[in-house]
């Protein structure tokens, strides 16, 4: 059999143990070329541009009427 506590776990110190759990933001930037927010280091999703120049081609979807 595996041990068991001895004893309760206070509240303060299951609060403490758990004080780095929280969701932390995501750190976004601006893309230098179309203004939209993207993460740091990836190609813009918005318009493919990566440190300046286009890495990537990005489709436009057409509006359906």
């Amino acid at each position: 059999m595996a041990p068991q506590p001895k004893r309760k776990v206070s509240q303060g110190r299951r609060n403490r143990r758990r004080a780095h759990d929280a969701l932390k933001l995501r750190n976004l930037t601006s893309c230098s070329n179309c203004g939209s927010m993207r993460l740091p280091h990836t190609v813009c999703a918005n318009c493919g541009h990566y440190q300046g120049r286009e890495v990537v081609a990005v489709k436009k979807e057409k509006k359906q009427e």
